[in-house]
Parts: structure tokens; sequence; C-alpha cells
């Protein structure tokens, strides 16, 4: 593996910013300093007037996942690919247990899946459990973490599908309790959501705006609040995913000053998108169909107050992406059948620097630990990831804060045909991005011969 020099850059970490020139030998930080000069590196990577950061980690992504009848239509060649050209060196996706399989089952499906593709940066898993019918299954769950799995996810919502009831979440949490595996859960209240979903298709609510108006704040803050209870009653650490709303806030922050281990998540779409995205004319709105949906605008400033205050300690994309043209298109007649997701992986740093850096909301290094750091922290990566510091992997970003950018499904990477965000301009965009040591993406291009991402085999 060549070594690889980044020179002449300002490194921005979570806890410090340096004037410094970094080498990656053999995959690896080998050096840190300011008179690297005299280094004959294979690869040199000019960073004047740039930021050097920690590669992204995505700790909530759904790559080639089935959903219904169609699927995700990112897989692991074309998401990491998206997700490198944003300044993602990893991600943590997701492996969906089938009704019937055996957790084991499951997670030897989608490492399959993984060693089918070509993937850019390194993947990790979560398993999502939803089948607990078969008492075997519970030493499954309880042998993950010899496989490098070392999270479970739990679906509140998604009643008759993915979704779990409190008896399954209760099983689950003893295992991680006793494992040490952490708990994600999405947290909405699948049963009340259901009664709700009824009452407005027989009242003749088919438009996307009504799959917002079925799932209101209350049913996240009471789901919020029953996942934190049964947290604290089995001792397991909790992790609650793209929380939404200020009434789903209240719980948390409540329990986290109790000093129970309650931490949590939102997404950029929840800072940026409000409800009107669900209004717009015709079937647009479709695309905003994601869950929770898109809430108030007064809802964004709750949440940037939380990432402020650390509440919200991650900040993710939940990228779940579906063509708008023909996966989107199934539900024009029913917004339940619309498939429940929207992308995002691409554009998260670029975004969170022109939205919460550049107006003054997020310090460099706050952006930085939200976006890297503090993912790692959580998800078992760390040091090795999220970090910029000796033996830890190369996976750096150089990231031009003057270079200019225009979001647009035109020229995403995504094989998704919309974006959230089209004709966003923002200020401050990767020029070069390394995965373990080698460069991936220059000047917004992909190179030749990209390394091969890896499993994440996590503690």
């Amino acid at each position: 593996m060549p070594s690889t020099l980044v020179r002449g850059g300002r490194v921005v970490t979570a806890e410090s910013e340096y004037d410094a020139d970094v080498l990656a030998v053999d995959g690896r930080i080998a050096q840190i300093g300011t008179d690297l000069d005299h280094i004959e590196a294979d690869v040199v990577v000019e960073a004047d007037g740039q930021w050097v950061l920690p590669g992204g980690v995505d700790p909530h992504t759904h790559m080639d996942m089935p959903v219904g009848d169609t699927s995700t239509c990112d897989d692991y060649t074309s998401g990491t690919i998206a997700a490198v050209h944003g300044g993602t060196t990893s991600i943590v996706d997701f492996c969906i247990q089938q009704h019937g399989q055996a957790p084991l089952d499951a997670l030897a499906t989608w490492k399959r899946k993984l060693a089918a593709a070509a993937p850019v940066c390194d993947v990790g898993f979560h398993l999502a459990v939803t089948d607990l019918s078969q008492p075997a299954w519970l030493a499954d769950l309880a042998r993950l973490p010899e496989h490098g799995v070392t999270s479970l996810k739990l679906f509140m919502a998604y009643k008759g599908t993915l979704g779990v009831d409190d008896g399954t979440i209760v099983r689950t949490m003893r295992i991680a309790a006793a494992n040490g595996s952490l708990v994600l859960v999405h947290a909405e209240n699948g049963d009340a959501i259901a009664v709700l979903v009824a009452d407005a298709l027989a009242a003749g609510h088919v438009e996307p705006v009504w799959h917002g108006r079925t799932r209101p704040p209350i049913t996240e803050a009471e789901a919020t609040a029953r996942a934190i209870s049964l947290a604290e009653l089995t001792g397991c650490r909790l992790y609650v995913v793209h929380v939404s709303c200020a009434e789903a806030l209240e719980p948390i922050v409540r329990a986290q000053a109790a000093g129970l281990p309650v931490h949590a998540e939102t997404c950029v779409q929840y800072l940026l998108l409000d409800e009107t995205a669900l209004e717009k004319p015709g079937f647009e709105g479709a695309k905003a169909v994601f869950t929770p949906p898109p809430r108030a605008r007064e809802q964004q400033e709750y949440l940037w107050r939380a990432l402020q205050t650390r509440a919200l300690e991650v900040v993710s994309t939940d990228h779940c992406p579906f063509r708008y043209a023909d996966q989107k298109a199934l539900g024009r007649a029913d917004f339940t059948k619309i498939p429940n997701g929207a992308p995002g992986i691409e554009h998260r740093l670029v975004l969170l620097h022109e939205f919460g850096v550049r107006t003054g909301r997020l310090s460099r290094a706050r952006w930085v630990e939200l976006c890297c750091t503090a993912p790692a922290r959580h998800f078992g990566l760390a040091p090795r990831k999220g970090t910029i510091a000796i033996g830890s992997d190369a996976d750096l970003v150089v990231f031009d804060p003057e270079r200019v950018q225009t979001i647009s499904a035109s020229t995403h990477h995504s094989r998704v045909d919309y974006s959230l965000y089209e004709g966003t301009t923002v200020r401050g965009a990767p020029s070069a991005v390394l995965v373990r040591g080698s460069v991936v993406v220059q000047d917004g291009e992909l190179t030749a011969e990209p390394p091969r991402g890896v499993f994440l085999h996590r503690g």
C-alpha cells in the first residue's frame, strides 16, 4: 500500500485545531507534524488553505434493503461511491432479520451482499431484530459481538412488518445489557399510527401529506418515553434514532439528566426540511415521505439547540433511497404504499457546514464531533475511525471551505433520481477524500482504482 502525505492543511478534530501535515503508511496515520516536507511519500495531496478532517462516519444507512415488492436503489457500490464523494468514509448499515429467519442467518445474508458488491468505503452492520419466536434465536443475539456486530435495532413503528412488541423489546434489551451491545430504537407508536392511518384512508385521504398527518409528534414522544423506561428496566444502553421533534427530545433530556445511558441522533432532513415538503402540488410530496415525517418549521430550532447542548450527539442521514419515477410512484393512489425513505448520504457534511458552521450554530470542532467522532465512539469504531491520531485509520477529508457546490440529482452519485436539496448552493466541500490512506476522490472525481472497502468488525 503506498504512503500518502497530506501537506499544508489545518487539521480539525473534535478536540483541537492546528496546522500540520499528515503521513499515512500502510493505511494508518504514521506521523503528524509541521516538518514532514523531507518525507518522500508515494502520493502527495496538497491541502494549503484547506482543512483536514477525519473521515465521516454515518451510522444510519439502508443499502440494498428490501421493502415490500421493491428495495432501496443504492447498493454497497453506488451507495458508498456517493458516501465518499461527500466525505463519509465509513457507514454502519442495517442488516434486517426476516420473519422466520435466525439472526445469524440474517447476518450471513447481508455479509454475502456486501462481499458481492464493490464498496469503496468501510461498512459495518447493525442487526434489526424482527422475530424472536424461536428460543434459540436469543442465543444468536448473544453471540453477535463475536461476529463484529455490537448494536441491535428495534422498530416500534411499522406494525405488521418490521415492528416488534414490547416483549420482544425487553428480551432483546436483556441480551444487550448482558453482552454490552447498544440498542437502537425507531421510536413511534405503531399501534396508534395504524389506527390513524385506517381513519385517514376510510375518509378518502390518499395524498402524500397524510403520511405526516397520521404520524403526529405525540406518537414519537410516547414511544421514546416507553423505550427509555424499558431500557431502564433492563439496564441496557439506548440510542434513539432520527429524533425529529421537541416532544421526543423531552424524555431524552430527562433521562440524560438522571444519569441514564440514553443517547440520540437526528438527521439532516429534520434540521432543514419542514412539513410543507409533503404539501407540494401533485405527487411531489412523495419525495419527502420518510419516517418520522418532516415536522413544523419551529421544530428545527429545538433540534439545533439540542445539538449545541449535546442532548443530540450525532447527525446521520438515514439514507434510504427510492426512485421517484417508478418506486415512490407505487403509492400514487395510496400514501401508505409510497416506499418510506429518502436519500442524503452524499451531502451531510456540506449541509451541516453550510447551515451549521457558516451560520454560527456549530463550531468546526462540534461539526466534526457530530459527523465523525461521536458516531465512531458510540458504535465501537474509536479510535480506529473518527479522529486524526497516530495509529488511527488514515480516513481523511481535505475540505476546501471556499469551494462552491450546487446540489442536484443531475450531479450526485446515488442512483436515486431526485434530491431533497435540489438547487441548494453551499460554500465548502471536499477536494480530496482518503480511505485508509488511499485517495478515493480527487476534485469531485472517483479515482481510477479506488480501494475496496472492508467489513468493520466492531468492538
